[in-house]
């Protein structure tokens, strides 16, 4: 790719990319120097298994690989037993030394069903962070100030709030950001939460004379309920090694919003064509891609035939009507094909069935009045327990 291209692909789906114009000048030095970008991630094994929420930056891992570049995927072994203090209103209990290797472990074997081996470093941060002496501690510590970590949003609230800081906290971020000293990272990707730990890596690395990685962050995957971050104590998360059967479902029960927003961070799909789709129809493709993912090619299609066999084809009679309709200006208004296709005496009724949730599309609850059908189908329409029509929109 060139860089126009890399930077298109890239920057899709991010938040930020720090300082501007950084990641476009870091690409162009490694196409002069003919050699890949160092790309760092860091995982804390804080538990054994991954979720969609932690395989968005693994998704934009994989892009920069695309790219050429070269991923370091980072166990912070260490750290863990450190506990990071990220988001949280006290202090977090760190793990002990066998349940960090234990989840580690288990990290190694998820993660290659996205990255490619090859163009992957699998790192342990207690390879340089076991090795620092109090002495070497001390000075790391001298690149920072108190003033300035308690810039930090969640240390700042606590401080106010008359709330514990341990000292150990404040030694997390530095020792978080003395790992892209170590690696000689030249970009490093994080969760927008991670915003202050990733600029302390560029702090560091200016104070060790290295040149300072760019920043790419990353926004934080909303669970199933759409509103929270995707986490297993929230039980909205679609777990990377669930059954398939489980991930299509779960993923057929995100809304249409949620949908898009997994497409534009999970995949590299263009988003004008998911907009161009029947919602249905770009749901089930996504939940069919997720599952080939993680459980293979033609894991996801008969994941599918066996939802489409459990949640619709067992309601649908055998002698349902076809009928087919003009899009006049493009698309064509789901309360007037309701009483177009005869499911209904009027727009009003329409209108009220839709209210009373008695109104689906291929198997979904369709609650939006302001719904418009594009060229296509046949959708399958069913309205209350007996009313279904074949309806294909033609342009």
């Amino acid at each position: 790719m060139n860089i126009q291209q890399q930077m298109a692909l890239l920057s899709r789906g991010t938040l930020e990319i720090l300082p501007a114009g950084s990641l476009e000048a870091k690409l162009k030095l490694a196409e002069k120097e003919n050699r890949p970008l160092r790309v760092k991630a860091g995982f804390d094994p804080t538990a054994p298994d991954l979720h969609l929420g932690h395989t968005v930056l693994l998704e934009k891992l994989r892009q920069f690989q695309q790219c050429g570049h070269q991923v370091i995927f980072l166990i912070g072994d260490f750290t863990g037993t450190i506990g990071d203090p990220t988001g949280k209103n006290e202090t977090r209990p760190p793990l002990t030394a066998d349940e960090v290797l234990k989840n580690a472990e288990s990290y190694k074997q998820q993660v290659f069903k996205i990255l490619d081996p090859k163009q992957t470093e699998v790192r342990f941060n207690s390879e340089w962070l076991g090795k620092l002496s109090a002495a070497d501690l001390i000075r790391i510590a001298g690149k920072a100030t108190v003033a300035r970590m308690l810039e930090r949003d969640d240390f700042e609230k606590r401080y106010k709030g008359g709330q514990s800081i341990a000292i150990h906290e404040f030694l997390y971020p530095l020792v978080q950001g003395y790992d892209s000293v170590a690696l000689d990272a030249d970009v490093e990707l994080g969760g927008n939460d991670q915003k202050f730990n990733l600029l302390m890596g560029r702090q560091l690395q200016g104070a060790y004379d290295q040149p300072q990685q760019v920043i790419l962050t990353m926004p934080l995957l909303e669970g199933l309920d759409g509103v929270n971050k995707m986490s297993k104590s929230l039980n909205n998360y679609i777990g990377v090694v669930e059954p398939a059967k489980d991930q299509f479902g779960k993923l057929m029960s995100a809304s249409d919003d949620l949908m898009f927003k997994y497409y534009e961070l999970l995949t590299d799909v263009d988003l004008d064509t998911v907009k161009a789709m029947h919602p249905m129809e770009a749901k089930k493709q996504l939940a069919a891609m997720i599952v080939d993912r993680f459980h293979g090619d033609g894991a996801g299609q008969q994941a599918r035939a066996g939802f489409e066999a459990q949640f619709t084809k067992k309601e649908i009679p055998d002698d349902v009507p076809e009928a087919s309709l003009v899009a006049e200006e493009g698309s064509l208004w789901i309360i007037k094909a309701l009483a177009q296709t005869g499911l209904t005496a009027s727009n009003g009724e329409g209108m009220r069935m839709l209210k009373q949730n008695a109104l689906s599309i291929d198997g979904e609850k369709i609650t939006d009045k302001d719904l418009q059908l594009k060229p296509g189908g046949p959708y399958l329409i069913k309205l209350g327990k007996r009313k279904f029509v074949n309806l294909t929109v033609v342009s």
